[in-house]
């Protein structure tokens, strides 16, 4: 759930307290957010303003919200991030924001994203906020010292953030849209946890205790699961809504670039590159293609 981003090298001249700040906050995972425009996106509602502007909020909220975990998650996770060959370049582990610092800004930030998330559907998204923070709090204090609790935990992260959408527009959750965010939320987890072993190797425990309760071929056993789970989910959505209302053509032909992608992304994982979603996003060329190409195939079939 609390993804790294490079920051200065320890022992180098210390950043500005602003720069440091911006670092802790990792704006990059903030594209982990999109998420809420999943559920609204797949009712075809986000071609009206309220509904929209209901889901930029939910996004506004959410990445204060998970700003504010990241400070709490550093101040915990400091020494065991200096451990870490990336980590230990975060700011509080490299000493630039101190630890009690953090926790007060966390604090600040998730009553700010509580603040902008009440005034959404009568106070429901607000306590969706509220399920996250009190989720992620207790993973960073607590779960994620539990082997397979921990994968659990942080995907319920992102299936939080996709309900959110739903929630803030007031947009009914098939089991389908549940089930396959469910599934490729795990399966990311796990390609993360996979990869980090691969890039620790002998030190993985040092920096994440339950990384040396697992073996690769169970994390590889786990992607299979999730990544069958959410492929066949998807498939059986597609053909399910293609036949309901009688366009059966661009529902059906997101399926190609979906299940694709899914193997591009295991690709990446075996490769030892997971660790960091964000940035799988950010730098994988032919995963962009055919999120583009799912994403259009997609969006004619909702608004066409």
């Amino acid at each position: 759930m609390t993804d790294g981003t490079e920051v200065p090298a320890v022992g180098d001249a210390r950043p500005a307290r602003w720069r440091s700040l911006v670092r802790t906050a990792r704006p990059k995972q903030w594209t982990k957010n999109v998420l809420v425009f999943a559920a609204p996106g797949a009712a075809g509602v986000l071609d009206q303003w309220g509904p929209l502007s209901q889901t930029l909020v939910a996004f506004v909220a959410f990445c204060l919200a998970a700003s504010g975990t990241y400070f709490f998650n550093d101040a915990l996770d400091a020494h065991a991030d200096r451990q870490h060959p990336v980590k230990q370049r975060r700011p509080v582990a490299a000493g630039h924001v101190s630890e009690p610092a953090a926790k007060v800004i966390a604090v600040v930030l998730v009553v700010l994203a509580l603040g902008v998330a009440a005034p959404v559907q009568n106070g429901r998204l607000a306590i969706v906020v509220a399920a996250y923070v009190a989720i992620t709090f207790t993973y960073s204090a607590w779960l994620k010292h539990e082997p397979v609790v921990d994968l659990g935990v942080v995907a319920a992260g992102f299936v939080i953030r996709a309900i959110a959408g739903g929630v803030a527009t007031g947009v009914e959750i098939s089991d389908w849209f549940l089930i396959v965010a469910g599934g490729a939320s795990l399966f990311v987890v796990t390609g993360k946890r996979y990869s980090e072993q691969i890039e620790m190797g002998d030190a993985s425990g040092a920096h994440r205790a339950t990384l040396t309760a697992y073996t690769r071929n169970y994390l590889s056993y786990v992607r299979a699961v999730a990544s069958g789970v959410t492929i066949t989910a998807y498939c059986l959505w597609a053909f399910d809504t293609a036949a309901g209302i009688g366009e059966p053509v661009w529902f059906e032909m997101s399926i190609v670039p979906f299940v694709l992608g899914i193997l591009r992304y295991a690709h990446v994982i075996e490769q030892g590159r997971g660790g960091a979603p964000e940035e799988v996003v950010f730098h994988d060329h032919v995963l962009q293609v055919l999120g583009l190409l799912w994403a259009a195939c997609f969006a004619i079939g909702v608004y066409a």
